[in-house]
């Protein structure tokens, strides 16, 4: 009968008694590397196929998980600022005034009005006022006031009348007919 290697290596002094046991005590992980592989079955095949299926599945998944996450994300960040606006409005809107005399302003495609006093048309003819809209109605807030709330929501601001918008054209047949800014309709 022949020796194992390991007594063979034992017996030529070329490795130790205590490196031998250490050897005999390791697991064999590398023959399983070293069996060749078998070909696929059509057994194989299906279950490679499924796997695959499974694996284009939960990207499908995790791509539609992210997509709500952005969502819900977004929309909690749309909640936040709306609220953040509500709080800025409630604290710096100028007090309701019950007056025939109201201020007409265009928001989109409507004309909308105000009840104002005088000294409040006046400031906000001059840009010193704004107005804001907050929860569907109209509020007149200070025009730093109406910056930070335009930073959170460019539609909550209402466009003011700006000096250039207000010069007639060249060709237009009213040019001489100049309309005030603060007419009352």
């Amino acid at each position: 009968m022949s020796m194992s290697l390991r007594d063979q290596l034992l017996q030529a002094g070329l490795i130790s008694k205590k490196q031998a046991e250490q050897a005999a005590q390791q697991p064999h992980h590398q023959r399983k590397d070293r069996q060749p592989k078998k070909p696929p079955s059509p057994g194989d095949e299906r279950r490679l196929a499924a796997q695959k299926a499974a694996e284009k599945a939960r990207a499908e998944k995790l791509a539609q998980d992210q997509l709500r996450n952005k969502q819900q994300q977004e929309k909690a960040e749309r909640k936040a600022n709306h609220a953040q606006i509500k709080q800025l409005v409630e604290q710096n809107r100028l007090p309701k005034v019950e007056s025939e005399d109201c201020y007409n302003f265009v928001d989109g495609t409507k004309i909308r009005r105000i009840p104002v006093s005088p000294e409040t048309r006046a400031r906000l003819v001059q840009g010193q006022l704004r107005i804001v809209r907050c929860a569907g109605r109209y509020e007149v807030v200070p025009a730093p006031i109406a910056e930070r709330i335009r930073e959170r929501d460019e539609r909550a601001v209402i466009a003011a009348v700006s000096a250039e918008a207000a010069k007639p054209d060249e060709n237009d047949p009213y040019k001489d007919y100049v309309v005030p800014d603060d007419l009352i309709w």
